[in-house]
């Protein structure tokens, strides 16, 4: 078997503008494609950082996540950094707030969790 990487991650999200808000200028990917697709109801932004492509679905009447965060399926998505609390400064001069940063009782690193649009938590480790 011949797995190499993961190629890419899919999301879903309720409100168009506000996630290409979020992903685009307040995070910093970079759009790949912007597809309508009215056929399926939807359309889907293509978006990359650095090495990571992540399919974001734009889907009006999606249903709300059924816990937080333990729904079963995609848990969170995690974005390696090199200052935790730097990054954290960052996002708040945005307008994201994060969860306060804690230690990785696991890999001694620093930690924390934010959410996008829809709530779907992001964390940022060290």
């Amino acid at each position: 078997m011949d797995l190499t990487s993961v190629h890419h991650v899919a999301i879903i999200g309720t409100d168009y503008q506000r996630t290409r808000e979020f992903y685009v200028d307040k995070l910093g990917f970079a759009v790949i494609r912007d597809t309508r697709r009215p056929e399926k109801g939807d359309c889907k932004l293509d978006l990359r950082l650095n090495g990571l492509e992540l399919e974001v679905f734009i889907k009006p009447d999606a249903p709300k996540r059924p816990s937080y965060p333990e729904a079963c399926g995609l848990r969170h998505l995690a974005f390696r950094v090199t200052d935790v609390p730097a990054v954290v400064a960052e996002l708040a001069e945005k307008g994201i707030a994060c969860e306060p940063i804690r230690t990785d009782d696991l890999t001694g690193e620093q930690m924390t969790f934010f959410f996008d649009p829809d709530g779907l938590p992001l964390e940022l480790h060290g």
